[in-house]
């Protein structure tokens, strides 16, 4: 009796254990999703190499000014299949949760920023997913 009743405190103590770990697993998992910000530009004709780069420089300083944003990267296109529909330069700003979000675009620096770019803006599309 008492090597059943040990054995049975035993096995409920290990499904506990297992559970718990289980939930800490996935609570952690949740915490490390990403909300990802993706902003692709197509620039005007108009607008010289300077102008573009300045709009560049001045979106590369975002997460300087405004702490909501965790990681920020960006490159230009370079792919070979023509599918960019005018859009050269791609943008991924990334958020801890929807409230980093939230700050960001009311931000005074994001408003200056878009103000920046309006003259050279000729179109843009922005996508917003969480990382899996």
């Amino acid at each position: 009796m008492k090597t059943t009743l040990s054995l049975f405190v035993v096995l409920c103590l290990l499904a506990i254990t297992s559970m718990q770990v289980a939930a800490v697993g996935s609570e952690a998992k949740s915490e490390s999703k990403k909300l990802r910000h993706v902003v692709m530009f197509g620039f005007n004709e108009s607008s010289s190499e300077a102008d573009i780069q300045n709009v560049v420089d001045e979106f590369a300083k975002l997460p300087g000014k405004i702490d909501s944003i965790v990681d920020f990267e960006y490159g230009v296109n370079n792919s070979p299949e023509g599918l960019n529909d005018g859009l050269t330069h791609c943008f991924l700003v990334t958020f801890a949760d929807e409230a980093g979000r939230e700050e960001y675009l009311p931000h005074p620096a994001h408003k200056a920023f878009v103000e920046v770019l309006k003259p050279h803006m000729a179109k843009a599309v922005v996508v917003d997913y969480w990382a899996q």
